[in-house]
């Protein structure tokens, strides 16, 4: 029995690994299934739409008429936001997450799932504050009537100077800092290895934030509606943080980002 023991302990250790990263998988899927339904109902059908003060922002076929704000629907709106940066965002944090919890069953914790738990909590805690910021600014949007509806901004001018604003913000050393320390999971790890669980998530999102929300403000010149957009700003998000040369692809997207701002804005003059 005992000379079975180390290849057992063994066997359930590399079966954590295959849990964690289905629980990562499974809370993706389960996002991204939210974002879809919700964007492809239409809003007289979607959840709570038909209560009063509930009415989607942006909604309103009328600019100059947009939907009244009341706190549910802030609340509402700041869920949809969560929910939307777990699907865009915990993909390209799983690498850190699944390191995480390799090193807790390296160093033989007695809850391995609670800690990585705890650390993946923390790193989506910074996203919700975000995203509660991302809902303030939707409703000052919202009541200035620059939205469509599809909850892109209505304004040419602001889409091209958002457009300017994000890719030079991927040239500047505090983009490429960040970015470099959500690349670099083992080195991260160590550095801070004496934050508990719940600071190191909260450090790591943290430096995330640092890294992307100012590509999470261009879903205002997409659309937060448009699927196809929010698709593809993950998908860049994934490949900057995890491909090899992935601070290189984040240059080249900061100049197409500067270019395209620059053309925007020229044009609408």
């Amino acid at each position: 029995m005992a000379a079975g023991a180390p290849s057992a302990i063994e066997a359930v250790l590399r079966r954590d690994r295959l849990v964690t990263l289905v629980a990562l998988a499974c809370v993706c899927i389960a996002a991204w299934a939210y974002i879809g339904l919700g964007i492809e109902m239409p809003a007289a059908e979607m959840p709570g739409m038909d209560m009063p003060g509930m009415d989607m922002p942006g909604m309103a076929m009328d600019p100059a008429m947009p939907m009244p704000w009341t706190g549910a629907t802030f609340a509402l709106m700041t869920a949809m936001w969560a929910v939307m940066m777990v699907a865009m965002m915990l993909p390209g944090a799983a690498p850190m997450v699944l390191t995480y919890a390799a090193l807790q069953r390296h160093r033989r914790q007695a809850a391995p799932h609670h800690a990585t738990l705890l650390f993946a909590l923390g790193y989506l805690a910074v996203w919700t504050g975000f995203s509660i910021l991302a809902a303030a600014l939707q409703w000052q949007l919202d009541a200035l009537a620059l939205l469509s509806p599809a909850m892109a901004t209505a304004s040419t001018v602001l889409a091209g100077g958002a457009l300017v604003i994000a890719g030079l913000y991927q040239l500047t050393p505090l983009k490429q800092g960040c970015l470099v320390r959500c690349r670099s999971p083992v080195e991260f790890l160590t550095r801070h290895r004496r934050s508990g669980p719940f600071g190191l998530g909260l450090r790591h999102g943290l430096f995330c934030l640092g890294c992307c929300w100012a590509l999470m403000l261009l879903l205002f010149v997409g659309g937060v509606m448009n699927l196809a957009w929010v698709g593809a700003i993950a998908l860049f998000v994934l490949l900057e943080k995890t491909i090899p040369g992935g601070h290189w692809l984040s240059r080249a997207a900061g100049a197409g980002l500067i270019a395209w701002g620059v053309w925007t804005l020229v044009a609408a003059a």
